[in-house]
């Protein structure tokens, strides 16, 4: 038996609406720099996805609109941005490979998931194109057919 404490679970935040909004290319793991309150507020769950985005600037990327509430119990003199920008932690030929994606190939990065790891919080971009309205449609028209040929199957 082993006293080490256990993450609250896998997956802290999903980003549901790249995967409705976007064609996702290539995925990559990225680590986060993250400030103390920043971790207590994510084993709280208390973070949003839907509006960041990842920019590239100056050979390093970061993670823009990431709302990641403060906890009450943050001290008193100290003043949180839940906002802030956040630097992804990735190796040198992915940066090279996002880089490319994004200014030859006209993709774009969205964050889709934030998880632990080892203790660590990771976050899942991916390279990703923009669907138009007859893509969205495609998409879900597709979706609603497999799921109702699973109620016939199952009914008979």
């Amino acid at each position: 038996m082993s006293n080490k404490k256990k993450d609250g679970g896998g997956t802290i935040a999903l980003n549901k609406k790249a995967k409705h909004e976007y064609f996702i290319e290539d995925r990559f793991e990225a680590g986060l720099a993250l400030q103390g309150w920043e971790v207590k507020s994510l084993r709280a769950g208390k973070v949003n996805l839907l509006d960041s985005y990842v920019l590239m600037k100056d050979g390093e990327g970061y993670l823009f609109g990431a709302h990641i509430s403060p906890l009450p119990t943050v001290s008193t003199h100290f003043v949180p941005d839940p906002l802030r920008s956040r630097k992804l932690l990735l190796h040198k030929r992915e940066l090279g490979r996002i880089f490319g994606a994004i200014s030859k190939e006209g993709m774009t990065c969205v964050p889709l998931a934030l998880y632990w790891k080892d203790g660590n919080v990771k976050c899942e971009i991916a390279l990703a194109k923009g669907k138009q309205l007859h893509d969205k449609r495609a998409t879900e028209r597709d979706r609603d057919w497999t799921r109702e040929k699973g109620r016939l199957m199952k009914n008979g």
